[in-house]
C-alpha cells in the first residue's frame, strides 16, 4: 500500500509530461474524475495539478525535452538529494537532472537507472507530496517494466535500501518482484518489478520504464472513458487473484498507467 506518510524510499510524487496540456488535463479528469488547476498558461512553463476530493494526487507539465516520449515520472521520498545522486551513479546510472532547489518547496532530482528507467528523488521542504493515496483517484502502486530484473533488484536496493520479495505468476507467467521501503513491513509494499524481453519494451524503445497505477471503483466503466477520450488498452481489462481487476492504459499521447479495482478484502 502506498500512504501519505512518505518514508524514505517510497513513493511521494508523479508528474505527467505531455505534449498538450490542457488535452491531457481534459482526459484525465474524465478518466480519474480530477480537477486541473492551471499555475501557468503558455510556453515551455506551461502546467499545474491535479486535484481529487480537493487533495493533491499529482502534477501536470508541458514536454519540453527534445525527443522524449510522453510519460509519468514517479517520485521517491529521500532525506538528501545529492547523496542520493551520488548512490545513483555509483550504481552505474546517470544523472538526467542534477539536484535543485525548487524555491523552500523541496530539493529534486532526476535519474536514469542503468537500463534507462526514468525516475526520481524528492528531499521535502514545505511541501512533502501528494495529500491522496491509495484511494479511488489517486496512486496506489509503482511498477517497473525491465529486461533485467536481478540488475534492477541491485540498482534501486543501492540507492533507496528496498527489500524485495519474489512471487510465481499464476500460468507460467514469469517473477514478479514486490517492493518494500527500507525498514518497513511487508504490508507497505509499494510496487513491483518484472522482467521482460526487450522486444516487449517497444513503448520505451526496448528501455526499462515506470508506470503508474491508478485506484478506480469500476475498471471496466474506467477503460471505456479511457477509450472514449482517446485513449487505447494495451491489455485487459483482466482479473488479477488476490490483486483485482487491472488494465494497462495509454491516454491520447501514449504516456501509459494502469487501472486497477482492488479485490475486497472478504
Amino acid at each position: 500500500m502506498i500512504t501519505t506518510d512518505l518514508a524514505p524510499g517510497s513513493p511521494c510524487w508523479l508528474d505527467l509530461g505531455a505534449p498538450d496540456v490542457p488535452a491531457a488535463a481534459a482526459f484525465y479528469g474524465a478518466v480519474l474524475g480530477w480537477e486541473y488547476e492551471s499555475m501557468g498558461e503558455g510556453g515551455d512553463m506551461e502546467g499545474g495539478m491535479f486535484k481529487k476530493d480537493g487533495k493533491t494526487v499529482a502534477g501536470l507539465g508541458k514536454l519540453t525535452e527534445e525527443g522524449a516520449r510522453s510519460a509519468w515520472m514517479i517520485y521517491y521520498t529521500v532525506t538528501d538529494a545529492d547523496a542520493t545522486t551520488q548512490a545513483v551513479e555509483r550504481a552505474g546510472g546517470k544523472v538526467r537532472v542534477a539536484p535543485r532547489d525548487l524555491d523552500d518547496w523541496g530539493r529534486m532530482a532526476q535519474f536514469d537507472d542503468p537500463l534507462g528507467g526514468q525516475f526520481a528523488a524528492w528531499q521535502p521542504g514545505k511541501q512533502a507530496g501528494f495529500e491522496l493515496a491509495d484511494e479511488t483517484g489517486s496512486l496506489s502502486w509503482t511498477e517497473l517494466y525491465t529486461s533485467d530484473a536481478a540488475g534492477a533488484k541491485d540498482f534501486y536496493a543501492g540507492v533507496f535500501g528496498w527489500s524485495y520479495g519474489d512471487m510465481e505468476l499464476p500460468g507460467g507467467g514469469g517473477t514478479y518482484t514486490l517492493i518494500t521501503p527500507a525498514g518497513l513491513p511487508e504490508e507497505r509494499m509499494q510496487g513491483g518489478l518484472m522482467e521482460l524481453p526487450k522486444e516487449n519494451l517497444a513503448l520505451a524503445g526496448g528501455r526499462a520504464y515506470w508506470h503508474p497505477v491508478f485506484n478506480v471503483d469500476d475498471c471496466d466503466a474506467a477503460v471505456a472513458k479511457v477509450t472514449e477520450n482517446g485513449g487505447s488498452v494495451q491489455m485487459g481489462p483482466d482479473d488479477a487473484e488476490g490483486v483485482g481487476r487491472l488494465a494497462v492504459c495509454l491516454d491520447p499521447a501514449n504516456a501509459d498507467f494502469v487501472v486497477l479495482t482492488p479485490t475486497t478484502p472478504s
